[in-house]
């Protein structure tokens, strides 16, 4: 079988293509969610090319790190790309029900799934299908923005509503979501009061950045996350990187830097994570695909950790 998902597009990190079986026989399974709502159509515009270009853009990895103990991922775990979930244009909620029902599938294969947005609107039908499989879900979001308004000029599935949604989801334990690295004043007002009202915690960017050791505090934001629920999920908007670091994402300043998000990541991997996604590159934006290229960096970095929790649970 090729190794393109689709057209001239490889499989993520050279890992096998599953797209023509539904024999998931991997550990980790890779795939696409290239959903992209009005909320951006018109504006900062193109999160549903992200997997395609994060896809292209790592074939150009090794999965190997000599930073973290000079482990190689793939000598600790196998992985596969199952492609990417269909994206319906101009129909939000048939979108959402395809990606809740590919996502469903995947879950109970009970494999480490990890999703390419897209944008962060994915993130709730993803959760959705994995707590209605009765698993009690807490989540580490890592952003620049809570992403909790209740709509967007009326639509209740956009990339700044799916926290709102997850709250309403039964399922999820709100005290166990964790806003980590809100900053900055694309946030509206009364996004933190719903945070607080609906019992989720929030963690500043200077929360982050001020305290005295990073892999410390990152243990202290898991311990939170993993409170009363049977799994923990990670959410990654690139925007909680500085613009510095993330220029195909959107335009936010004063956010971590790439060492501080990688080393937070790690972290959680190695305390044990059910999965996670990665979102809100937007590649027409980015000349050099600097974002694109970072997105494997994250992945390997968290599964890399996933290694080590699965080497010494």
């Amino acid at each position: 079988m090729k190794n393109n998902i689709y057209g001239q597009t490889p499989s993520l990190l050279g890992s096998k293509n599953l797209t023509k079986t539904k024999d998931y026989d991997t550990d980790v399974i890779f795939y696409g969610a290239p959903f992209e709502g009005e909320s951006t159509w018109g504006d900062y515009t193109g999160t549903e090319l992200g997997p395609k270009q994060i896809r292209l853009s790592s074939a150009r990895n090794s999965t190997y790190l000599p930073e973290l103990d000079h482990i190689n991922v793939e000598d600790h775990l196998t992985m596969g790309d199952v492609g990417d979930i269909p994206f319906v244009a101009h129909d939000n909620e048939e979108s959402y029900k395809n990606i809740e029902k590919f996502t469903s599938e995947l879950w109970k294969t009970g494999k480490f799934l990890v999703g390419l947005g897209g944008e962060h609107g994915v993130t709730y039908p993803i959760l959705k299908a994995l707590a209605d499989q009765g698993k009690k879900v807490g989540i580490i979001h890592l952003d620049a923005h809570y992403d909790n308004m209740p709509d967007f000029d009326g639509e209740p599935y956009a990339r700044n509503t799916p926290f709102m949604r997850l709250y309403e989801t039964e399922g999820v334990r709100n005290e166990s979501i964790i806003h980590a690295g809100i900053h900055g004043p694309r946030n509206k007002p009364e996004t933190g009061k719903y945070a607080k009202e609906n019992g989720a915690v929030t963690i500043t960017i200077n929360d982050i950045r001020e305290t005295k050791d990073l892999r410390a505090y990152a243990k202290e934001i898991y311990d939170m996350a993993s409170k009363d629920v049977d799994v923990v999920y990670l959410s990654i908007c690139s925007d909680v990187l500085d613009f510095a670091f993330n220029p195909g994402g959107p335009v936010d300043g004063n956010g971590l830097t790439s060492y501080e998000l990688l080393t937070m990541i790690h972290e959680f991997g190695k305390l044990g994570l059910v999965g996670m996604d990665y979102v809100e590159v937007y590649p027409m934006m980015d000349a050099n695909q600097n974002s694109a290229h970072f997105a494997s960096y994250a992945i390997l970095y968290v599964l890399a950790g996933h290694a080590k929790y699965l080497l010494y649970s």
